[in-house]
């Protein structure tokens, strides 16, 4: 690698990935391609904007000549692929937009790049590489003492948004299969930690709880998800990068299977520790249950043993630290918080979204 495109570099996995990058690889040069959506923010790359070896480039991935011309000047060899449309809900209430970023987005990217680096052999085909970062949620729903997805498991997506990128995956292996397009496409859990847009559960429950608003937790709160810190994501994704066997896909996840109504606990009795509110506590008290997700998936589990085995890569943080560890992040970085919150854009959604519950 030596000229590295991150699509998606402003959103939250994006950033930390670019800034893991940057501090473990001297020597290349990586270019941040973001529309800036809604969820793009480049306050989360403030720390490293004047680097010499980051450049930020503001664009389109469905627009065909913005992406080719970027490759071209920049002499892109590696393309890391995070931008995407990925909140659940937001699919739900509009899956138009899922469909044109996840699908005809990843479909413009692969052909740009089969154009530019197979069709013009602008490098020799072993020194490029399109990695994919996808979803464990292309994988449907678990019921209660199913064994945990492998590589190997069919596709059965159920939302909108699962349904988008099982495509976009799909995509990927056919320009592998069909143009010999080097490819490596990972599959995570859900992710958490800094930079995360404040949409998602966890952040949506720390900054309630710091307010003494509800704490909104669809329906049973029974549903159980494999939690990976975005940290221990983005070590995968590089590891993958630099040693991962071309072609392979790679399950990354966090080893842990908590339910979502324990997540909840376990934040709001960190906040009891680290931030007392005389008015607010037990924080366990601001819990509502509200009503629950279309379709909701009851049950994710991720088998890491290709990674494991193949890489030698683990997730470092425990979900106990992890949680505690975004905690403070969150609590330390209000102005951070304060500039997305104070968007019509958020404020509308986020209205829309928990009000009509």
């Amino acid at each position: 690698m030596k000229n590295v495109l991150v699509t998606g570099g402003a959103g939250f996995i994006g950033s930390n990935f670019i800034r893991q990058i940057i501090k473990n690889e001297k020597e290349l040069r990586v270019y941040n391609y973001d529309a800036l959506t809604y969820a793009g923010n480049l306050d989360s790359l403030a720390d490293i904007a004047g680097d010499p070896r980051y450049q930020f480039i503001q664009g389109n991935i469905c627009d065909p000549e913005q992406v080719a011309s970027a490759l071209r000047e920049h002499q892109i060899d590696t393309i890391v692929h995070f931008a995407a449309e990925s909140h659940v809900d937001r699919s739900i209430l509009g899956p138009r937009q899922f469909i044109e970023t996840n699908v005809m987005g990843t479909f413009t990217l692969l052909d740009a790049a089969r154009q530019y680096w197979l069709t013009e052999q602008t490098f020799p085909k072993e020194s490029v590489r399109f990695h994919h970062v996808s979803t464990d949620e292309v994988f449907g729903s678990l019921k209660p003492g199913e064994p945990a997805w492998t590589e190997e498991t069919p596709y059965a997506p159920n939302s909108p948004y699962a349904a988008s990128k099982a495509a976009s995956d799909h995509l990927v292996r056919s320009y592998g299969h069909t143009y010999g397009l080097p490819f490596t496409i990972t599959n995570c859990s859900n992710n958490y930690g800094p930079f995360q847009f404040p949409e998602k559960l966890i952040p949506v429950i720390i900054l309630n709880a710091l307010e003494g608003k509800p704490l909104p937790v669809y329906g049973d709160g029974q549903q159980v998800r494999d939690w990976l810190h975005v940290e221990d994501h983005c070590e995968a994704i590089h590891l993958v990068l630099t040693k991962g066997a071309t072609g392979s896909t790679y399950n990354i996840g966090g080893e842990n299977q908590p339910a979502n109504l324990s997540i909840v606990e376990t934040i709001c009795d960190i906040l009891d520790e680290i931030a007392p509110s005389p008015e607010h506590r037990p924080r366990r008290d601001l819990i509502q249950f509200v009503k629950d997700r279309p379709g909701h998936d009851r049950r994710y589990d991720m088998d890491t043993t290709k990674i494991s085995g193949e890489l030698g890569w683990r997730p470092r943080h425990t979900l106990q630290q992890g949680l505690l560890d975004t905690v403070h992040w969150y609590l330390s970085h209000p102005e951070w918080v304060a500039s997305i919150r104070q968007k019509q854009e958020y404020k509308g959604w986020m209205d829309a979204n928990y009000k009509s519950r």
